[in-house]
């Protein structure tokens, strides 16, 4: 369960700045290791009551250090009805992904999974820093099994996407409130027109919910 109180900036700073140093993947034997140089991504503050919580980079993000810098992020923040600027204003919101560093390809070129690495050295600690944040959007299936866990709602090992996303109204008790979201890519074209609750009702209330922790 995640911890009540307050944490300093230094406290967080520092801390951040260690999963930015973290080579912990590199150094592990073949063929455990990471398969290129990390590069931790993450933005984080005390200030900041939302979070987004994706899987991990992809290559873009990789090359360029900058999270959802993409088409997937622009329909994100259309999702959201943020402006580019707001999004990336770490002040209000963080970006926290399952797996900091880019996890590689696999034999179809496709990105790995998240390194379960991070989650197990770093998660943990790095939200009991941050006791202010008050919702959560969980994107895609690792993220959400991460943080309702953390909240005491595990997920059925059955559930579905669809099964997740649709049932809100059951997420809106928790604290901090979490709303899980497909991922933005399109190739999520085709989950999103068989489900058209998804744009009827959800988005409408992550719109909602957004609205009133960035004011």
């Amino acid at each position: 369960m995640p911890t009540t109180g307050s944490a300093s900036t230094s406290d967080l700073k520092a801390y951040a700045d260690r999963i930015r140093a973290c080579r912990f993947c590199r150094d592990l034997p073949a063929p455990a290791q990471l398969p290129q140089e990390p590069r931790p991504v993450l933005r984080v503050s005390t200030t900041a009551r939302l979070v987004l919580a994706g899987q991990a980079p992809g290559t873009r993000v990789n090359a360029t250090g900058i999270p959802y810098n993409d088409p997937s992020g622009d329909r994100l923040r259309a999702w959201m009805n943020v402006s580019r600027e707001s999004f990336y204003d770490e002040s209000r919101i963080a970006i926290v992904p399952m797996g900091f560093c880019f996890p590689g390809l696999n034999a179809q070129k496709a990105d790995l999974p998240p390194r379960r690495e991070c989650r197990q050295l770093w998660h943990d600690q790095l939200f009991d820093l941050m006791p202010q944040v008050t919702c959560i959007i969980a994107i895609g299936r690792y993220a959400q099994d991460y943080h309702f866990a953390r909240v005491g709602h595990s997920l059925p090992k059955g559930a579905t996407l669809a099964d997740i996303v649709s049932d809100w109204k059951s997420h809106a008790r928790l604290t901090p409130r979490i709303i899980a979201l497909p991922h933005p890519s399109w190739r999520n074209n085709a989950w999103i027109t068989r489900n058209p609750w998804f744009e009827g009702e959800v988005l409408p209330l992550l719109r909602t919910e957004i609205a009133k922790v960035m004011a």
